[in-house]
């Protein structure tokens, strides 16, 4: 079944931790779903658990190139190295 958040993106690279995952798109945005406890999923103030990918906002304005998911935490690298 296709996934509506990634209908019109091309997703380049998905990494799992233990209870969640991350997807990065060609246009080097970054979509995190699953387990929200301790902020793993970057979004912010909402610690709830994703069931659907939703769209990191804290990287709006830059380019992700790489994600990696660990056991309780992600990381990303943006173009500029940040």
């Amino acid at each position: 079944k296709k996934i509506e958040a990634f209908a019109s993106q091309r997703v380049v690279a998905v990494s799992a931790g233990e209870h969640h995952s991350i997807a990065l798109t060609a246009d080097g945005a970054v979509f995190a779903w699953g387990k929200g406890e301790q902020g793993c999923l970057g979004h912010r103030e909402d610690l709830l658990d994703q069931l659907l990918p939703k769209k990191v906002e804290a990287f709006a304005g830059q380019r992700v190139i790489v994600v990696s998911a660990g056991q309780q935490h992600s990381l990303a690298l943006t173009a500029d190295g940040a």
